[in-house]
Formats: C-alpha cells, sequence, structure tokens
C-alpha cells in the first residue's frame, strides 16, 4: 500500500513541481550557435535559445559562507542597451535553471539559457521594461558545484550571494527583486528572510512555507520523504550539453564525483523531529517574524503539492507590504492556462500585476492602477478585494463531543470513522484562515480530521484536511488554511478518523495501530466572515475547483446536529 502511494507521488510530485518542460528540440536550424561568456554576449540571432531582443551572459561567483561552493548565473539583459547602461535585476535563485532541461533532458539540439520563466520575458515584457533577468543554479544543480542542501543554510547562503552579486555588477542598479514558482518561490521566502536591503521585493508562487509540516504532518510522514528527494536527485544527475563550455560541464559533473552528496540529501528530508536545527532552518514560516521585504504570493487552498500549511503564519510574522492571490486552485501560475484556454486561477492579469509590483518597489515607479492588495476567491468561485488575509470578523470556539474509532487504515466506514454535524446555518457564513481543532484521547495510532460542508439533501463536500499521531492526552491539530463559504441551509459536519485511503490529498504513510482511539470532547476553533461585506474584484471560477468538488463530494446522510457554531444564527 505505502509502495504504491510513494511510487503514484512521486510521479505527480514529477509533473507538478512548477516545471514547464518548454523548447523540445529547439536549435535545429542554427548548427553552430554561439555560446556565452562573461565577456561575449550572445543574442537570439547567434543562438535562438535566447529571447528575441534579449543578450546572454554566463558568469560564476562563490556562494558567501566561505565554503568552495562555486555558483553558476545565466543573465539576460536587454540587447539595445550598452553594456554598461544600469538596470534593475529580477533574480530567480532554484533547481530547474540547468541548460539541458529543466527536470529531465529536454533533447535540446545545442546549448543555452533557460526559459523556465519564457512567460515573464515574453509575455510580461520584463527586458522590454528594462530589466535584466538573472538564474542562479543553487548548490548541486547546473553549472554549480556543492552538495544539494534543500532550501538549508548551504543554499540560504547561495541566495544571499545571488542577491549581492546581482546588486553589484556594474550593469545592475542595485535593486534587485525575486521571482519564482514552487522551488524557486521558496528560494523567495529564503531571500525576504535574509534581511538583505539590495533586495526590494518578492513575488513567490505557491512556495512551501515550512518544510517540515509539508513533509510530516504532525508526526506522520508523507510520501515527498522520498519523492522529492529522489527528484532532485535526478536533476542535479542531469547530464548537461556537449557543446556548453568547459567550466560549465565540469561544475554539473560535482554530483558524479561526490555520490555521497545525493545519499545524503536522500537521508536528511527522513528526519523526523521537527525541533532539530535541520527543520527550524527551513521553517520561513516562523523565520520571517519581523522582515519587511515588500512580497506578492499566491495560494491555492485546494494544493496537493505546496499545501496551504504556514501561509498565515508567514502573512502575521512579516511586517512589510503585502499582496497575493488567493483561491481555489492546485500547483499552478498566476498566468498559468489550462488546455482550453481557461485561467487556472481564473483572474486575469498576473504578469500584468506582477510588472506594476516590481515597478513600485524596485524601480520606485507609482502604480498606475489601483490593484487590490488581496484578490481572494472563496468555495463559490467569487473574488473579492481586500486589504489583508485573513478577515476576521468572529472567531466561534465550538464544543463537538467525542467518539470512538478503530486505527485500522481501512476505508472508511462506521468501525474506523464517527462524524458530529452542526445545525444548520442561518446565513451564509465564510470559514476563513487557518482552523484549529484540540482533541482528548484515550490510545495510541493515528487521526485523519476532515471539514465537510454538507448540503440539505446530505452530499458532504471535504474541503479541509489534517491527519496527526495520537497518544493519551490531548493533541492541538492546525488544519490547512482555507477560504470557504458554508451557503445559508448547509451544515458543517466533523469526521474523525483512521488515515484512510482513496483521498485526492492523501499521501501519507501511516503504521495503522489497530487500536480503539477514544475521543472525548473535541474542540474546533474557526475564524469567520461575513461574504455580505465582500467587495467584488473581477475574475472567474477557477476550474480546480469543479474537479476538486468531483472527487471530494460523498453522501453523508441520516446524521442528526449535534452541536452549533457559535455566531453563525
Amino acid at each position: 500500500m505505502n509502495r504504491e502511494r510513494a511510487a503514484a507521488a512521486a510521479t505527480t510530485l514529477a509533473l507538478a513541481l512548477g516545471v514547464t518542460l518548454t523548447g523540445c528540440g529547439t536549435g535545429q536550424n542554427n548548427p553552430t550557435p554561439a555560446v556565452a561568456t562573461a565577456d561575449n554576449a550572445v543574442t537570439h540571432e547567434q543562438n535562438d535559445r535566447v529571447p528575441e531582443g534579449a543578450k546572454w551572459t554566463q558568469h560564476y561567483f562563490p556562494s558567501s559562507d566561505g565554503s568552495e561552493v562555486q555558483l553558476h548565473a545565466d543573465v539576460l539583459r536587454p540587447e539595445g542597451l550598452a553594456d554598461d547602461a544600469k538596470v534593475p535585476v529580477i533574480l530567480s535563485a532554484g533547481a530547474y535553471f540547468g541548460h539541458s532541461g529543466q527536470q529531465a533532458d529536454e533533447h535540446f539540439a545545442h546549448t543555452g539559457p533557460s526559459d523556465r520563466f519564457g512567460d515573464l520575458v515574453n509575455d510580461g515584457g520584463l527586458l522590454d521594461r528594462g530589466y535584466a533577468l538573472v538564474m542562479v543554479d543553487v548548490r548541486g544543480f547546473g553549472g554549480s558545484t556543492g552538495c544539494l542542501d534543500f532550501a538549508g543554510p548551504g543554499e540560504q547562503a547561495d541566495v544571499k550571494a545571488a542577491i549581492d552579486w546581482a546588486a553589484e555588477q556594474p550593469w545592475s542598479t542595485g535593486s534587485v527583486g525575486m521571482y519564482g514558482k514552487s522551488f524557486d518561490a521558496i528560494t523567495g521566502l529564503a531571500g525576504n528572510n535574509l534581511g538583505q536591503d539590495a533586495l526590494k521585493a518578492v513575488v513567490a508562487q505557491e512556495p512551501i512555507w515550512d518544510l517540515h509540516r509539508n513533509f510530516r504532518s504532525n508526526g506522520v510522514p508523507r510520501t515527498t520523504i522520498v519523492a522529492a528527494s529522489g527528484t532532485y536527485n535526478q536533476i542535479a544527475d542531469l547530464p548537461q550539453l556537449p557543446d556548453d563550455d568547459e567550466h560549465y560541464r565540469d561544475n554539473a559533473a560535482y554530483e558524479k564525483k561526490h555520490p555521497e552528496c545525493l545519499l545524503q540529501n536522500t537521508t536528511d528530508y527522513q528526519i523526523a523531529d521537527p525541533d532539530s536545527e535541520y527543520w527550524r532552518a527551513r521553517d520561513f514560516a516562523a523565520n520571517a517574524k519581523g522582515t519587511d521585504t515588500p512580497i506578492f504570493i499566491t495560494q491555492g487552498f485546494l494544493e496537493w503539492n505546496t499545501e496551504a500549511e504556514g501561509v498565515q503564519e508567514f502573512l502575521d510574522n512579516h511586517e512589510g507590504p503585502e499582496r497575493g492571490w488567493l483561491g481555489q486552485w492546485d500547483h499552478r501560475r498566476g498566468n498559468e492556462r489550462m488546455p482550453d484556454g481557461k485561467l487556472a486561477t481564473g483572474r486575469d492579469g498576473w504578469l500584468r500585476e506582477t510588472m506594476s509590483f516590481f515597478d513600485q518597489y524596485v524601480k520606485g515607479i507609482a502604480p498606475q492602477e489601483n490593484y487590490p492588495a488581496f484578490a481572494v476567491q472563496d468555495s463559490t468561485g467569487a473574488w473579492r478585494a481586500q486589504d489583508t488575509w485573513p478577515v476576521v470578523e468572529r472567531n466561534a470556539t465550538t464544543r463537538l463531543g467525542g467518539g470512538s474509532y478503530v486505527d485500522d487504515g481501512a476505508a472508511p466506514g462506521a468501525a474506523n470513522t464517527f462524524v458530529h454535524r452542526s445545525e444548520p446555518f442561518a446565513h451564509d457564513t465564510r470559514i476563513t484562515g487557518t482552523p484549529r481543532i484540540s482533541v482528548p484521547t484515550e490510545g495510541h495510532g493515528n487521526l485523519m480530521v476532515t471539514l465537510y460542508d454538507v448540503a440539505p439533501d446530505g452530499s458532504a463536500s471535504g474541503f479541509d484536511r489534517q491527519v496527526s499521531t495520537v497518544r493519551p492526552g490531548t493533541t492541538n491539530i492546525e488544519l490547512r488554511s482555507t477560504d470557504w463559504t458554508i451557503q445559508a441551509g448547509h451544515s458543517l459536519a466533523v469526521e474523525f478518523g483512521t488515515i484512510a485511503p482513496g483521498y485526492l490529498d492523501n499521501d501519507w504513510i501511516d503504521t495503522p495501530s489497530n487500536e480503539t482511539i477514544t475521543v472525548r470532547d473535541a474542540q474546533l476553533d474557526l475564524a469567520t466572515n461575513d461574504p455580505a461585506h465582500d467587495t467584488p474584484t473581477p475574475g472567474a471560477r477557477a476550474p480546480w475547483l469543479d474537479t476538486y468538488l468531483a472527487v471530494n463530494t460523498k453522501p453523508l446522510p441520516g446524521i442528526a446536529p449535534t452541536f452549533t457554531v457559535e455566531n453563525n444564527r
């Protein structure tokens, strides 16, 4: 069972870690493309992997931790500008900038800079607006040496070095912004937490806010402890291209010369202790306390990859200007489109807002449009504008009562789950922020808690779920952050039980205890607000919402109400 879960999760992760495989097989029309150096810039006419209107150079510089790690950067600057013309820099640092492909060999005919953020360059007009794009391979990837250190102190030292290097170049104004999605959004959080003056803004799409919470849910490991390390080991071990310069190819072979790096990376992911130095260094939500770099984020509440765990804590701890798009999607870029052309988030204008954000904080240009600080889509598909997130009008503390279940890891049934259901809500009530539940228990084992939105006909949509190990005593569980409207006449149900298979987001590697777990008087804490107070903003329903509901809705009939959510009437 667990091996099957791990294999499925590895496949899914490989498809959705934020990688966009584009440009496969390019370069067929130029048999002798030029390769850039630090002193020899190459244009699109000389190498068709270089974007039109750009000139490409390559650079090497040391990390900032005093080690022997050498970092590689591909730089794209506006082609028409003089070499000494100063421009602000948009920096992205991560694992996906290797010349042979982002996550796998993309079968390019020749070398060239990664087009991971070709959308930012081409559709966003980054170079046309007078910015440079700097793409840095963090240690162990692409043309950089060193052992992998996923978001740890070593990689954070690489981010610091990259910011400093980008700010100090003779063609740089000294102002740097960071941009990324998934892995290279995590390095953006690291940049924020470093507190460097040169970093003026961060745009982070779908990051992991706290790596331990993503890898282990309250003591229960996820398949990512194996799948993620395998994925990144594979990327680090990618062969680069024969026409890359010798320096790049020599650096890229580092992991082959030092296979212990890949073994250590695999081992580190499996450290269990959340209070270990290893995981504390990778808790970007906690470590954001007091930081003030302007930040623009996205977070899908229905994410199954980089879940909404720690996002509220990060925003609460961060003290600088904040912007965000939050809503009912999965692991997507803000401007990504589905195969049928629909926007994955449902909202248009991501790159336009991003460039306005960079203009404001990196260039010091006042915005030409009045964008909301936060654009938020709830479970009805409607978008609203607000100054911060979450907006909490009431805090409801509800006693749920208790029950018992057998922790057998089997499909949900009468023996291994029990449910408490609320009285119907008298008016629309939005549950926002991060629900929390306190569970006094007897017995040892695992617990899955699911929140359901129950329609009058008994159909129940599970909209928030979390798991934990339990033992005699009280276990406090923080669920994933959410923004879900319970409509008038609907009820809230809370299901307790074993970690059951068959759920879209269940990739936990659990070991059932087969004990009977008794729950005594659980308490649910919810933050709520009234949708009637919303300020609408443009946007359509995210396509993923309907897919999610189709998979996560089941019958829940015949359960009499046992509690009332405080202040819902």
